[in-house]
């Protein structure tokens, strides 16, 4: 059934499907971890076209890669992209292992991107198991062991690999993924259509809503950051994020975090500034509204706040001070490109 819907209906197109080229398959795989397609999408092209081949990544500086990645975020994804190219052109002469167990010991190839460099590079017989494959599996199955539970993930891989088709693994593996994108959605799937419903346990059970089950909720932290851009004769205060916490690798600016909310008037910043560092001799330009960005375990909010100083005070030495027109050539996490993209006078 799955294969005669991939080979009449399946229309899902992606750059990437049916790609035999192991690089570009490892590529669109680690861009798509925490990533969806839509956003994946343009990445992956200008990836493809800054990088056409292994080598070419693997020789790029690191702030180039990091600059090309920005806004997509989970940049410990870049790192290891990077930290892979090199290996690969080192140990590998610039050539993909077709091992799987080799593919594993990668640096951020985990069991699924392995399994897609194996199945659709080279045809091996193994699973491809994302999340569209938990849902099918787990609704056509009508099976409620939690999908991120270490049981049910023991049990959806091991029913992956017995449904697999063998002789055709690479379609096989496409089919189910773009069948659970397509037909067998999260919300609202086209049941209607869906040449499985006959034989689908939760679409006669009436539990087509309720699966997948998953056991967790994830806990999201809430943090306030507060930024203030810090000018002296024409050039910028900016710190490269080195701790190991989100945006490791990344720029910013000056970094105020606490643990709530601060109501900040020209004043209490000016009052601030004397305070805690002395400075009196600054001119604010802007306190921006509340900004917000949401990540999959945190929501960042804040506010940047904007001054001219006339003199570089001692405690901000150690710090590097970059012209305006260098800006856009460093790599910044999405909070900080969002106001630069809203004050042009900025970064332009």
């Amino acid at each position: 059934m799955l294969m005669k819907w991939h080979r009449l209906h399946n229309s899902r197109q992606m750059p990437w499907k049916g790609e035999k080229d192991p690089y570009k398959i490892w590529l669109s795989e680690i861009i798509l971890q925490q990533t969806r397609v839509e956003q994946g999408l343009a990445y992956y092209n200008r990836f493809i076209q800054h990088y056409p081949t292994i080598q070419q990544l693997a020789a790029a500086p690191d702030q180039e890669v990091l600059k090309l990645w920005e806004g997509l975020g989970y940049y410990s994804r870049c790192r290891n992209l990077l930290l892979t190219a090199r290996r690969i052109l080192k140990e590998y002469k610039g050539l993909f292992p077709r091992d799987y167990e080799t593919l594993l010991s990668l640096k951020g190839v985990g069991p699924y991107t392995a399994a897609a460099i194996a199945s659709f590079a080279y045809n091996q017989p193994y699973a491809v198991v994302d999340g569209n494959v938990f849902r099918v599996l787990s609704r056509f199955f009508g099976l409620d062991t939690a999908i991120d539970s270490l049981p049910g993930k023991k049990l959806f891989t091991g029913l992956a690999d017995e449904v697999l088709d063998r002789q055709y693994p690479a379609l096989f593996n496409q089919a189910i993924m773009d069948f659970g994108a397509t037909v067998c959605k999260p919300m609202a799937p086209a049941c209607i259509d869906c040449p499985a419903r006959k034989d689908c346990a939760a679409f006669l059970s009436g539990n087509v809503n309720r699966l997948p089950v998953k056991e967790k909720t994830l806990q999201r932290k809430h943090r306030w950051f507060y930024y203030f851009i810090f000018e002296h004769r024409g050039n910028w205060l900016v710190n490269q994020r080195n701790q190991r916490d989100i945006w490791q690798g990344l720029f910013e600016f000056y970094l105020l975090e606490t643990e709530a909310a601060c109501e900040w008037s020209d004043k209490k910043v000016m009052e601030w500034l004397h305070d805690q560092y002395g400075i009196v001799d600054a001119s604010l330009v802007n306190i921006s509204s509340v900004q917000t960005q949401q990540l999959t375990h945190q929501q960042i909010r804040g506010q940047f706040i904007q001054l001219k100083l006339s003199n570089r005070p001692d405690f901000l030495k150690s710090y590097q001070w970059q012209p305006k027109n260098r800006l856009k050539e460093l790599p910044f996490p999405r909070f900080i490109t969002q106001y630069l993209e809203e004050h042009t006078s900025i970064r332009s």
